[in-house]
């Protein structure tokens, strides 16, 4: 009987589960606070853990780091998803959440991670690069020059061209205002030329 019993629960958790796989984050977040379904939650997980995968190799550059990095981060969602206010979009917190997972274990092998960001002055930045510039920069080129910038300032670019997240969204996984991120983006692009000309201005002599 008892055997039976969970075969049914099982049995109804998936079958129950099924009826949210279209459904939006949110909903499903609300609905396993609910329920503790942890199936609920499994789709969450197959939803983002190709693209926390590939943030993580991006960030930490080493495969074994990166699958070790995911899996830490997705515990920690699901150890503090009761927190999630919803105030933004969960894609947002979650990225959040292993944004600032990464920045820590940089921070632990790093100690001088933003120790060039200390030594910059506002006043050095002069006028705004071109998106267009970073747009039209060839993919063997581009790969190259990310290669060669700081993690932050290659993170910073790859959220605003590759993910296409807005100022806000930048601001709330940050933790900063949008004056600031955007400062930083504009800090950002100037390094990616910076190294870009340092790299290739040779070609064109």
């Amino acid at each position: 009987m008892w055997l039976i019993t969970k075969f049914l629960e099982v049995l109804f958790g998936r079958l129950r589960s099924k009826n949210f796989y279209n459904h939006p984050d949110e909903t499903l977040v609300k609905e396993y606070l609910a329920t503790q379904d942890d199936q609920l939650f499994s789709i969450l997980y197959n939803r983002y853990s190709t693209k926390i995968y590939a943030k993580c190799i991006a960030m930490l550059k080493n495969v074994e780091a990166a699958q070790d990095c995911t899996q830490e981060i997705f515990i920690k969602v699901l150890t503090n998803i009761a927190k999630f206010n919803q105030q933004s979009k969960f894609s947002t917190w979650l990225f959040s959440v292993a944004y600032n997972h990464c920045i820590d274990l940089i921070r632990k092998n790093k100690k001088q991670f933003f120790a060039d960001l200390k030594n910059e002055h506002e006043d050095s930045i002069q006028e705004d690069i071109e998106d267009a510039f970073l747009m039209e920069t060839k993919l063997s080129r581009l790969k190259g020059v990310l290669e060669k910038m700081d993690d932050e300032n290659r993170t910073l670019l790859l959220m605003k061209y590759q993910d296409d997240l807005s100022i806000k969204e930048m601001g709330d996984i940050l933790g900063k205002g949008e004056s600031a991120v955007k400062m930083k983006i504009v800090r950002a692009k100037h390094r990616f030329k910076q190294i870009h000309d340092e790299l290739f201005d040779k070609e064109q002599e």
